[in-house]
């Protein structure tokens, strides 16, 4: 249904929802970045007990982005809006606001092996949450989803989960795979997952 404006209330939906997960996610990164210690001398070795903090921060900041770019493009192909998508999405912000702590707590801690296996479970459920919102807006779409057509079988979406679960593992006896496994999973979505403006392309030509 149309509003007098011309916007449809699925428009205006979508845009309250996208409106407060964005700002969620500014919160989140500002809350990131206040938590980084100033040094306290001028030299390149002051620096030095800040290095894992900051290291972990730009690890942070990049899946923080890739979600705020893709979980953009997830509700531009959402048709609808129901209550169970504003719940999942909900759940999904919740893991995504624990970055934070998991993040200030691995580099903290020089990526101690039971603060990496934390970082990695809080990747694991923000996965898993954002999977599920995914399968709310299908759902709510009905079987002509322009989301359904275009991610497919996700075989990209599903391996990532399976790589946490063997970083999480691989904290307590190889630490330094697991942060590979990390960058590895950031490296595979920093480009901007395009499946869905193709598919929303090629529905509207």
């Amino acid at each position: 249904m149309a509003t007098p404006l011309g916007w449809s209330r699925a428009d205006m939906g979508k845009g309250r929802m996208e409106g407060f997960s964005d700002g969620v996610m500014a919160i989140i990164i500002t809350i990131m970045v206040l938590e980084l210690k100033v040094p306290h001398g001028p030299d390149l070795d002051a620096l030095r007990p800040s290095l894992a903090s900051f290291l972990s921060y730009i690890l942070s900041f990049i899946y923080i982005g890739i979600y705020w770019n893709n979980h953009h493009h997830l509700l531009h192909a959402a048709e609808t809006v129901s209550g169970g998508m504003l719940w999942a999405n909900l759940n999904f912000l919740f893991w995504l606001s624990l970055f934070p702590f998991a993040t200030g707590w691995m580099g903290e801690n020089h990526f101690a092996a039971l603060p990496s296996a934390a970082y990695g479970f809080v990747l694991l459920m923000t996965a898993a949450a954002y999977y599920l919102l995914q399968r709310c807006i299908i759902s709510a779409s009905g079987p002509r989803s322009v989301l359904r057509r275009a991610i497919g079988k996700d075989w990209k979406g599903k391996l990532p989960p399976l790589l946490y679960t063997s970083a999480i593992i691989l904290s307590f006896r190889a630490n330094w795979v697991a942060q590979a496994l990390y960058v590895l999973v950031a490296l595979m979505w920093l480009i901007p997952d395009r499946r869905i403006e193709r598919t929303i392309g090629t529905t509207g030509s």
